[in-house]
């Protein structure tokens, strides 16, 4: 009924659009490919070269920290990532752990500036809601195509991937918290002579800070997912390790590098988690 309606290049114009940007800012792409991938590979390596039980031991002290003294993390935290050695897993988790801790802190950089420019201007909310529908509702797996298109395969464009799935929540979050701030202490500290960036840095984003917090919590866990999806693309880690047991049909492999992913994704989630309710605290 509908076929004298000629079919939209809609496929074709993306293709043209994405071969467009990579020959346009191949300038910029191949530096970021080839230095950021470096700073990646070293940062991985230098955190490989650290003897695991001075990291475990580390990471128990942070976590017995964080938590408010108490051991049950600590504890969890010791077991699991003596666990992740003992399989024979540390250097593919510290790649893990890179990845992630890079695209998180990527993410938060970009997402908490765009989340106060959309608690300020209800204009920025209407143009940036739209595109965080889209950027979270778009499958994952999509985002590895463009990625492999500006940087070939490999850590960055795992990384690219990462940000662009993992930062909506901190953009929401943040906005959230800022705009749910107490009307009568903004203006008291308007009464008060404060300028915006004043009210901003020392009273809206401390109030916000817990619902900001919770917002990095869901960036993080969503870094952690996406890189294991990175690994199609070549991202080193616990999720190619998952990846290539799948193609060989190594079921214990895969479920001992899948139980590491596990270990990883609750010691990162418990962390942060503690980390905002000793800081609301």
């Amino acid at each position: 009924m509908l076929d004298f309606i000629a079919k939209i290049p809609i496929a074709e114009f993306i293709e043209w659009l994405t071969d467009q940007i990579t020959d346009t800012f191949s300038f910029l792409f191949n530096p970021i490919k080839n230095q950021f991938g470096d700073f990646m590979e070293w940062v991985a390596d230098s955190l490989s070269a650290i003897p695991p039980i001075i990291v475990i031991i580390i990471v128990a002290a942070l976590a017995f920290w964080v938590s408010g003294k108490k051991f049950g993390l600590a504890a969890f935290s010791i077991v699991g990532l003596w666990l992740i050695y003992n399989q024979g897993f540390w250097e593919e988790l510290m790649f893990t752990l890179t990845l992630v801790i890079i695209s998180s802190v990527l993410s938060v950089i970009i997402g908490v500036p765009f989340g106060i420019l959309m608690s300020k201007s209800k204009t920025a909310e209407n143009i940036i809601t739209p595109i965080l529908d889209f950027m979270q509702t778009m499958p994952a797996f999509v985002y590895l195509i463009p990625a492999v298109a500006f940087f070939s395969i490999g850590m960055v464009p795992g990384v690219f991937a990462s940000l662009i799935f993992a930062t909506p929540p901190t953009v929401r979050f943040t906005n959230l918290g800022i705009r749910q701030v107490s009307k009568e202490l903004v203006e008291a500290s308007e009464a008060f002579g404060s300028t915006g960036s004043q009210k901003l840095f020392k009273v809206e984003l401390p109030m916000a800070k817990s619902t900001i917090m919770a917002g990095i919590n869901q960036t993080v866990m969503l870094s952690l997912s996406m890189v294991v999806i990175a690994s199609m693309i070549g991202a080193p880690g616990l999720g190619r390790e998952v990846l290539s047991a799948l193609q060989r049909a190594q079921v214990g492999t895969g479920f001992v590098a899948g139980i590491g992913i596990v270990i990883l994704a609750i010691i990162i989630d418990r962390f942060t988690q503690n980390l905002n309710t000793k800081n609301a605290n």
